[in-house]
């Protein structure tokens, strides 16, 4: 993994605590949910406070997301909502921990000036004893107060003044007011700065999860489905009428298209489909030409149409497909009739712009692994897992790459891949005039299955 951490491409944007009194609030959080404390005098923490660094000190990288549920957190800086989250179990996690850094940002910048917060994302499941337990999350709520109970204590003393209000007697009553008068010298004064959060409930409708060697639960949806890493038959029965896994390929691109959540890249409003479909067969080429022990140089297009040369016949199905749609991209020629089973048929999708794009766009690139830049950008833990295996010239050329072409521009990359950010208005897009491509797709009707 150096070259990858060398450039900055795996624990990249995590934040430092050096400074002795962020120690200090850290261990103090630390200590108040795990009942442990780190020795670092420095060390690095993602969006929920997790270090690597103090994972490995502990010898538990779980430290804060005991079983993969109900993540822990702790929060030293708002700053932290521009890091990633490391060792993800659920793809929504990152997403709520931003949501509620974001629209608690003034409360919280004012609590972690002074202390630490820590807290948890809390469901109603504790333990996964099965697959079918998953689909009992359908909310998350994050419970949160700093190490010296700031929020609660804020809230007590709120309670105590509206009593002192309300009672006749309250002016004479002495052991109210003394109440009264510690909390407010640790909580300040909460009627003219009151301290308190707002949206600590988020729903968690669609989702991806780790759990059970990784599955994709879609059930908001017009067609509800799961989708599974391993075999659907090792889920065990699922409260949801249709169960996939990855070999289900026909099934899955129906279901991608009764849900309308995925297009075409040819057909995508804005997308370079020719130099998307270009950098999908290098990548494709490096991972075949790699393989096989064949000399990639420094991976520069002229390299890597002598390392195709060389193969010839052995070219990969993916990378023969990709390049019979190119042509037809950039030369009219004939349209390349590219079924669902396919070893191509992924890579030449991508996810429409709606709510779960993100979500649609991990799925696509866990099948079509070959395209690296997409699986490190949709489904980092799935791409550092796979990168551990690859052969050294093709984790060279993958860092590099990444490093020069995406590191310098990610949303630049992101929106020439995927698209603009869509818009969650609720406003429909501006309608447009459909053809028989954008009825059936390029390559015709998904085949769908009988009996």
């Amino acid at each position: 993994m150096i070259h990858l951490i060398q450039r900055g491409l795996m624990f990249g944007n995590l934040i430092a605590v050096e400074s002795p009194a962020l120690i200090e609030r850290y261990n103090r959080a630390l200590k108040a949910l795990t009942g442990k404390q780190t020795a670092l005098t420095d060390f690095h923490i993602d969006i929920s406070g997790y270090s690597p660094e103090v994972g490995d000190e502990l010898g538990d990288h779980l430290y804060l997301n005991k079983n993969g549920m109900n993540r822990q957190f702790i929060l030293l800086s708002t700053e932290q909502k521009n890091a990633p989250l490391l060792n993800a179990k659920f793809s929504t996690s990152r997403g709520i921990l931003r949501r509620f850094i974001d629209e608690n940002e003034a409360q919280l910048f004012s609590l972690t000036a002074r202390d630490a917060v820590a807290g948890e994302l809390e469901n109603t499941v504790f333990d996964l004893t099965s697959p079918a337990k998953l689909f009992d999350i359908r909310r998350i709520t994050v419970v949160a107060d700093t190490t010296g109970n700031h929020l609660a204590e804020a809230d007590k003393l709120a309670k105590l003044i509206d009593r002192f209000r309300k009672e006749e007697d309250g002016w004479w009553d002495d052991v109210l007011i003394a109440e009264m008068i510690g909390l407010a010298a640790k909580t300040g004064d909460v009627t003219r700065n009151p301290v308190a959060l707002k949206a600590t409930t988020f729903e968690q409708g669609n989702f991806w999860t780790s759990h059970f060697g990784g599955i994709y639960i879609f059930r908001d949806m017009d067609h509800p489905a799961a989708i599974s890493t391993l075999p659907k038959q090792s889920l065990g029965p699922l409260p949801i009428r249709y169960v996939f896994d990855l070999s289900d390929r026909n099934q899955i691109a129906k279901f991608l298209e009764i849900n309308d959540l995925a297009e075409p890249i040819v057909t995508a409003r804005g997308a370079d489909a020719a130099a998307i479909l270009r950098q999908k067969m290098d990548f494709i080429l490096v991972d075949a030409a790699t393989a096989l022990g064949l000399d990639i140089g420094h991976g520069s297009r002229r390299e890597l149409r002598a390392a195709a040369a060389a193969m010839g016949g052995r070219l990969p199905e993916e990378f023969q497909g990709l390049a019979a749609l190119l042509n037809w991209v950039e030369t009219g020629g004939q349209w390349p009739r590219i079924t669902s089973t396919h070893p191509s048929y992924f890579y030449t999708l991508r996810a429409k712009p709606h709510a779960d794009r993100d979500l649609v766009n991990m799925l696509l690139a866990e099948l079509s692994p070959l395209d690296v830049r997409q699986l490190f950008i949709c489904h980092k833990e799935l791409f550092y897992r796979t990168y551990a295996e690859w052969p050294e010239a093709k984790k060279l050329f993958v860092a590099d790459y990444l490093d020069r072409e995406y590191q310098i521009d990610k949303a630049g990359a992101r929106r020439a891949l995927f698209g603009p950010e869509p818009d969650m208005s609720g406003d429909a897009p501006p309608a447009r005039p459909r053809d028989i491509v954008d009825a059936v797709g390029p390559w015709g009707a998904v085949r769908r299955d009988r009996g």
